[in-house]
């Protein structure tokens, strides 16, 4: 069980809110129907205040994309939909999925929708695929809908890890970098600067400057250590904070080099989801509501809020995107023709192969562009350690002879 968080209207046109526990977002609606009240705002609470025990948890991706495969090869074979899922549970080796699915398979045989039965456990299942099943049980394309949801979850998996890879990626060399220049600092410095000191040698200012150096780190080395696990934490805290963490995707959007990739990543996943939402006949708004949930980027899921408005007074998709800085012109002009010829899904799917093809290119660009910087700036440091070294030994061997 859940607690949702909504707004909406009653039957006399006045606006409420509250909070309402249930099993599913659709348990919500239906209660708050019975209710006769309209809703316009749903929003899960993730608060531990309102969070309830839950052993679930998310598989995944790559189990979560060959489990679509499979099944949906299955329905189009004209396995039913208990056949397909016992097959499924004998095949996964998912322990979350195998267990998840045979409580499903009860209810199933119990005569409950797939989708219904697949919403119990929003946990393990993401409520777009839950919203997917629930369209392609109404339009009788259960097959197409898994297909489409397979190449969905697969290609966001593929843009997750080119992302990832184009910011580990210089990530892990400055680590190494900073961890070889501190080992240097630390330990190789001071013990030839006490080498020349035995020797009543006198030692260069750049050899002074470098043991300073040297001594600060071996004084701070815990905070080097801590600092990063610090400032993580505390990030992770202020996400929990709406407007901090609107701030943050703000942040992440604007910062120089990776600011562009950050960007073209939200709009190519945004694009995606709403691409294969209104392929699968899911309703408009409630596309726009379900990809507020999935973009994760607090600056766009505002934007899309304002879409969702506009969609209910019956205007434009694209009005409240134009004129914004994170939407750029391709974007609202695609959506326009979209609406203006009625393929919105097909507008969708070109912006999102447009950005996932950017990506490639960015990171790959970025990948290129980072070794031989970072190599001259190590090189360039480890450099002026080794005059530091040099300087004073050359003179101590002149001193000698």
């Amino acid at each position: 069980m859940a607690y949702f968080k909504y707004q909406g209207r009653n039957r006399t046109g006045k606006i409420v809110r509250g909070r309402k526990k249930a099993e599913s977002e659709r348990e919500v609606r239906e209660k708050l129907g019975n209710e006769g009240i309209y809703i316009r705002q749903l929003e899960k609470l993730d608060s531990l205040l309102y969070k309830e025990i839950n052993l679930g948890k998310r598989v995944k991706n790559q189990h979560f994309v060959l489990y679509l495969r499979q099944f949906s090869t299955l329905i189009q074979a004209g396995v039913s939909l208990v056949e397909a899922t016992e097959i499924l549970i004998e095949q996964t080796s998912n322990r979350t999925l195998k267990d998840t699915l045979q409580m499903i398979q009860r209810d199933i045989e119990g005569g409950m929708p797939f989708s219904d039965a697949a919403a119990k456990h929003d946990k393990v299942f993401p409520p777009m695929f839950i919203q997917m099943m629930r369209a392609g049980e109404l339009s009788g394309n259960l097959d197409e809908a898994l297909e489409r949801m397979a190449n969905y979850y697969e290609k966001q998996y593929e843009l997750r890890q080119k992302i990832y890879s184009a910011l580990t990626y210089p990530a892990v060399v400055g680590v190494i970098a900073f961890a070889i220049v501190v080992f240097m600092l630390t330990f190789i410095v001071p013990r030839f600067a006490s080498m020349f000191q035995s020797f009543g040698s006198e030692v260069p200012p750049l050899t002074q400057f470098i043991l300073s150096v040297g001594d600060l780190f071996g004084s701070i080395w815990w905070l080097i250590i801590f600092l990063p696990l610090l400032v993580m934490l505390a990030l992770k805290l202020l996400e929990r904070n709406v407007t901090a963490a609107y701030y943050m995707d703000y942040a992440k959007m604007k910062m120089p080099i990776f600011g562009p990739i950050v960007q073209k990543a939200v709009h190519a996943r945004m694009a995606r989801t709403l691409s294969s939402l209104f392929q699968s006949s899911v309703p408009v708004l409630q596309s726009v509501e379900m990809v507020q949930r999935v973009v994760q980027n607090k600056v766009i899921e505002e934007k899309l809020k304002e879409v969702y408005t506009s969609l209910e007074r019956g205007e434009s998709m694209a009005t409240p995107l134009k004129n914004h800085w994170a939407f750029p012109v391709l974007v609202t002009q695609m959506i326009t023709v979209g609406e203006k010829t009625g393929t919105l899904d097909q507008m969708f799917e070109k912006v999102a192969i447009f950005y996932e093809n950017e990506i490639d290119h960015v990171t790959d660009r970025i990948k290129t562009l980072i070794e031989p910087v970072m190599i001259v700036v190590l090189s360039v440091i480890v450099g002026v350690i080794i005059l530091a070294i040099a300087v004073p030994m050359f003179s101590l061997f002149e001193e000698i002879q």
